[in-house]
């Protein structure tokens, strides 16, 4: 085998999201995180709602025991959401692209369904821990990563100089 590549080698994925290298896709990333959750968390409950009234519905055909699966219906609807937008080919959920954000893992790639479950149950465990003070350790990250992001190797990023539109 010898060393030298037929092909230019490209830069690690890695190194085109280092701050200091490319400062600007990280700015004002936390404030539009907090906009994207605002209107993410609404569209949560609005299928939380759905998903309730066809339990109840359910519930009445089946005695009672389909009324079981109301204590899971938030965080299976935030699971299921989060896992579908987040983990998808756009690597974003709606709140993320109204706002124009898109999520990475550390070395470039998108995050699976996998890895997006675990991001909203990590972040809805913290928030509940930590209330407010989880946004304060986006403050002091090079990269605006909060806590759960820094467990799971997770970034956003500003989509439209991602993709090279801006």
């Amino acid at each position: 085998m010898n060393s030298s590549a037929p092909y230019p080698t490209a830069i690690a994925p890695r190194d085109a999201f280092d701050p200091l290298v490319e400062p600007r896709l990280y700015d004002g990333v936390l404030s539009r995180r907090v906009l994207a959750f605002c209107v993410d968390f609404f569209v949560v409950l609005t299928l939380t709602a759905i998903a309730s009234v066809v339990i109840g519905v359910l519930g009445v055909f089946t005695l009672g025991l389909a009324w079981l699966l109301y204590g899971m219906v938030f965080p299976a609807a935030a699971i299921l959401y989060s896992g579908a937008t987040l983990g998808s080919d756009r690597a974003a959920t709606w709140g993320m692209r109204l706002t124009g954000l898109t999520a990475r893992l550390w070395h470039g790639g998108k995050p699976g369904f996998v890895i997006a479950a675990a991001h909203v149950v990590f972040l809805y465990l913290s928030i509940s821990l930590l209330t407010p003070f989880v946004l304060l350790v986006g403050l002091f990250t090079r990269r605006k990563q909060l806590l759960h992001d820094l467990v799971l190797g997770t970034l956003f990023v500003d989509r439209g100089l991602l993709e090279g539109r801006a």
